[in-house]
């Protein structure tokens, strides 16, 4: 019956049992309990600081949350579909364990403002641990990057073969991304930190309730200062989920180049055992599951961002059901994020580096074309002019089936008469990659200090 619901004074007739179970979150948001009994602890002591309740019920109130918190991680309660939410499955249990004190506990608030107040507090736990993981993930990059320091690999556009560069320094260049989502993660960090309970449904309380104290409480730093926007504001998990995007991007960015060094065409890096899996009718296979799978993963945070965007789209101020679908694409996106961190950390640091792959790769495709052009500029021509002497010796070579470093003097001659013996010294893989000593440049002196930097958390 309705009347049977915590809310159901108003109602004559049942909930329809379909309506029920199609309108309950409990399957999904039972994962916030601890959250929600952590709010309303806070929440029942500022009542009774506030005199709005006596003490002896807020002791019977912590006590009776207690015991309800233990029987859940002991796995000893039994959630229920028709009490609709964690919020009013836990009360209704707080209610039958201490009788009346446990009905005062929802004077001053409302499931509005309790359900905001648990998403942050539990998104808040979250970002820290993505930001944990965001740590290892650099950390494996530096270790890879240290361990093969000197390894030259052939740098793309296009994919096709540029110029040649550091391992070190691609293994920096996902440094740079995975600290620039650390940067968004904390930033969004401090928007999730903003106590939301006191909002009550929609106009906050006419109750003398003491916000500030609650957010001492919960350890946040600051509350917010519009009730309406406090309930039906879900711009903190919008933000999370877009960096979230932005950040499986960036694996899924790094799991293309692992499968494609990985192959047998490249053999760039072997990927750990513990990491791939084999084929059930090829027995030669071994195929990179996990980064194809992270790869695969960044489509549905990406769907997740898009569902909730337009759920709240056309929303109107304040609170409206459907902003319970917040809940599954917000939890889905952590668990997913989460995963591929750990599982990529792991992975990276396992894996096995080809240096003389890399090598022989690098000094294939003309890599140190540029180099020659260069070369002539600082013999005084012009880099346009260097640029189409180079193109015709390259376009030579093809002809020939030779590289640069095989022309004889002679030809290297019959493009230029500025080149000399020392282009010889000029165009080497090692050449190439440390004359590129300005900031941001692939030498090894420039990569080092990078590294460096990095460790220090400059």
């Amino acid at each position: 019956m309705a009347k049977d619901k915590l809310w159901g004074g108003r109602f004559a007739q049942p909930t329809n049992k379909f309506v029920e179970e199609f309108t309950a979150s409990i399957d999904f948001d039972k994962r916030l309990y601890h959250q929600d009994i952590r709010g309303s602890m806070a929440h029942a002591r500022m009542l009774g600081k506030q005199g709005i309740i006596p003490m002896a019920d807020v002791e019977l109130i912590i006590h009776g949350l207690k015991e309800i918190l233990e029987q859940i991680e002991a796995g000893k309660f039994d959630f229920s579909v028709s009490l609709e939410d964690i919020h009013m499955n836990i009360e209704a249990r707080l209610s039958a364990k201490i009788g009346e004190a446990g009905k005062r506990l929802h004077t001053g608030r409302s499931r509005n403002d309790q359900v905001a107040l648990d998403i942050r507090l539990y998104l808040r736990d979250e970002i820290v641990e993505v930001l944990a993981y965001l740590e290892l993930l650099v950390d494996s990059l530096i270790f890879q990057a240290e361990a093969h320091i000197d390894v030259i690999m052939p740098g793309y556009t296009h994919l096709q073969t540029a110029q040649p560069i550091l391992f070190s320094h691609h293994m920096l260049a996902y440094v740079e991304m995975f600290k620039r989502d650390k940067g968004r993660m904390a930033d969004c960090l401090q928007r999730v930190n903003v106590l939301p309970l006191g909002a009550g449904a929609l106009a906050g309380t006419t109750f003398p309730i003491d916000r500030e104290h609650v957010a001492e409480i919960l350890e946040f730093p600051e509350v917010t200062r519009n009730s309406l926007d406090s309930v039906s504001d879900r711009d903190f998990a919008l933000e999370f989920m877009s960096a979230s995007s932005i950040l499986m991007m960036h694996l899924s960015r790094f799991s293309e180049e692992l499968i494609i060094w990985s192959t047998s065409e490249f053999k760039f890096i072997d990927l750990s055992d513990g990491f791939c899996t084999g084929s059930s009718i090829m027995p030669q296979k071994k195929n990179p599951d996990v980064p194809e799978l992270v790869r695969g993963k960044t489509g549905r945070v990406y769907g997740n961002l898009m569902a909730l965007l337009t759920v709240m789209k056309a929303l109107p101020l304040a609170y409206n059901k459907d902003m319970q679908e917040d809940k599954e694409p917000l939890f889905d996106t952590i668990d997913t994020v989460k995963g591929s961190l750990k599982i990529f950390a792991d992975m990276i640091r396992e894996m096995k580096v080809n240096r003389e792959t890399m090598r022989t790769a690098a000094a294939k495709g003309f890599s140190t074309a540029t180099d020659v052009a260069d070369y002539l500029v600082r013999k005084g021509m012009a880099f346009r002019d260097a640029h189409e002497v180079v193109g015709k010796s390259v376009a030579y070579c093809l002809s020939a089936g030779k590289d640069l470093p095989d022309l004889t003097m002679e030809e290297w001659k019959s493009f230029s008469d500025r080149i000399g013996e020392d282009i010889y010294d000029s165009i080497t893989l090692e050449a190439s990659v440390n004359a590129r000593r300005a900031t941001g440049g692939t030498a090894m002196e420039r990569v080092k200090a990078e590294i460096e930097r990095v460790k220090s958390g400059r």
